[in-house]
């Protein structure tokens, strides 16, 4: 082989076949590595040209240093093998050309080019490790210009001031008016019926029917339950019978005390014996009242074989079906009956405000009560204020109250918590949102906006709150703006931005002053870009707070 190409053999002399040199074969052992330089054979190039994993391992434990080399001869980075050994240079071997290719037959050897230190580290993966460094370092600095711009570019966005300095802080208002704030004592309650009657039988017996429906709305009187009267009927007649026998006999008793009085009369007879037919006749007197009584009882009885319903309002659900021997001892009863229409709440109110209550009984006998829902949203019911209990509960230091309640349409149900609100009494006030009075180390105060839109800070005093109006005593006047939202971003002198009003930016034109007008045509085609700018910040702003 010639430059890289190899000689084909050609025809002898004698006629065999000539052999010609090949390059040294170059074994890659994976690592970098190769096999000793060998001349080989036409005829045995197929055979050690075969890749065998046997002969490679072996090769490389035996062999402690190799040498590449490339077509031209020139020796390649070199790879050790096994270092401990300590081998000799490797040593490259070529035979002249037109000689018989027999590795027993190699000339000398040319030393190869030394092998490096042992201890040093390939220039190139130091470069490598490097570079990948210098790329994070760069990510994680543009990751953070990125995120500092970003920040940077949002705050440009808010509108500035007119005469340049931090941006103006948009804020939410409302204005002071005069209106009539009611004084209103808040508590929770528990819905009680006004009567609550258990239905229970008077008598024992089988019941045989039962008359009502569940959760109907039942009358006073109303039939709701029979029991079997037959045991009833027979008592009643046995009764009547035993009162007939005596009243007989006291009919005859009476008789013959009168013909006693007739022969006494006459001196025909003693007078003991008068006597005697006398507390007769009481006495069977005495026994005929006995005798009406336990007939009363047993028609009593008989009359308790029909349950009826001792109150009006809802019946609920049954507990005995008909069929079953019922007692007069059942402590459950057939139902119960709870009357709605009208109904009490039941709360508790702070001692200290039973004064206030007192007198306001005393300038208004009818007090107004509202009966509120779990979310103090919806209104279930107006009613009276009935009267307070006659002492403090020492545990809780609240005073039980009463009020009732048409219920007309049914709202409030036994047993229901809800929210009471007591009116006592209305006052005419300055009065602002809940959320413009704040709480500050000095006291209460609030940012009043002047008309150059900068907010003032004025101490305040408060007075009756409700659940969305503060009532300002001192401090502000009727029709002064206050600040409702925003105010923690706030300080005393700072200039600020109204939903709704134009935007602190402008037309750029305007903003630059003589060089807007300057500028002529391209000041004036500014002007709606700057506009637009404008109606898209007040889409940004948050909506006016109603007073």
């Amino acid at each position: 082989m010639r430059d890289g190409r190899r000689e084909m053999p050609s025809p002898g002399a004698n006629g065999g076949a000539a052999t010609g040199v090949l390059p040294p074969v170059q074994t890659s052992l994976g690592c970098g590595t190769a096999l000793p330089s060998m001349p080989v054979g036409t005829g045995s190039l197929n055979r050690l040209l075969t890749p065998r994993f046997t002969f490679l391992r072996t090769a490389f434990k035996t062999a402690p240093l190799f040498t590449l080399y490339d077509s031209a001869g020139a020796a390649l980075p070199r790879c050790r093998g096994a270092a401990a050994r300590g081998p000799p240079a490797p040593t490259r071997t070529e035979f002249p050309r037109n000689t018989a290719m027999n590795p027993q037959e190699a000339p000398a050897s040319v030393p190869a080019s030394p092998p490096p230190a042992p201890g040093a580290k390939p220039r190139r993966s130091r470069w490598v490790g490097t570079l990948v460094a210098l790329v994070l370092v760069a990510m994680a600095g543009g990751g953070a210009w990125y995120l500092v711009q970003r920040a940077s570019g949002g705050a440009s966005d808010a509108p500035a001031r007119p005469g340049g300095g931090r941006p103006m802080v948009t804020v939410g208002d409302a204005v002071a008016r005069r209106a009539e704030l009611p004084v209103i004592i808040d508590a929770l309650g528990t819905v009680i019926p006004a009567t609550s009657v258990t239905v229970r039988p008077q008598v024992s017996g089988l019941l045989t029917e039962v008359l009502f429906t569940e959760g109907q709305m039942v009358k006073k009187g109303q039939l709701l339950a029979q029991i079997d009267p037959r045991p009833f009927e027979q008592a009643l007649l046995q009764a009547q019978g035993t009162r007939q026998r005596d009243e007989a006999q006291l009919e005859n008793a009476r008789l013959t005390l009168e013909r006693y009085r007739t022969l006494l009369a006459q001196d025909s007879i003693a007078r003991q014996d008068v006597d005697t037919q006398a507390a007769l006749v009481r006495q069977l007197e005495g026994t005929v009242m006995t005798d009406r009584a336990q007939e009363g009882t047993a028609r009593l009885n008989l009359g308790y074989t029909r349950i009826v319903a001792p109150a009006s309002g809802r019946i609920g659900l049954r507990s005995v079906d008909a069929g079953n021997y019922v007692t007069s001892g059942d402590a459950t009863g057939l139902a119960t009956i709870t009357q709605v229409n009208p109904i009490d709440v039941q709360f508790s109110v702070p001692q200290d405000r039973v004064g206030d209550i007192r007198a306001a009984q005393a300038a208004s006998p009818a007090l107004v009560v509202t009966a509120l829902d779990r979310t103090r949203k919806t209104e279930l019911d107006k009613g009276r204020f009935s009267t307070l209990d006659n002492q403090v509960d020492t545990t809780t230091g609240t005073v039980k109250a009463k009020a009732r309640f048409d219920n007309a349409q049914g709202t409030l149900f036994p047993n229901q918590f809800v929210n009471v609100q007591l009116l006592l009494r209305t006052v005419s006030a300055v009065v602002v949102p809940v959320t413009a009075v704040r709480t500050g180390a000095n006291g209460d105060y609030v940012y009043v906006i002047n008309e150059d839109r900068k907010v003032s800070l004025r101490k305040v005093v408060r007075g009756q709150a409700t659940v969305g109006q503060m009532a300002i005593t001192e401090g502000l006047k009727e029709g002064e703006r206050v600040v409702t939202e925003g105010g923690d971003r706030l300080q005393d002198g700072m200039a600020v931005q109204l939903p709704g009003a134009p935007g602190a930016r402008g037309p750029r034109g305007g903003a630059s002053g003589p060089r807007g007008a300057a500028s002529g045509p391209q000041g004036a085609a500014s002007a709606p870009q700057a506009g637009a700018e404008g109606e898209a910040g007040q889409r940004r702003q948050r909506p006016v707070q109603a007073p």
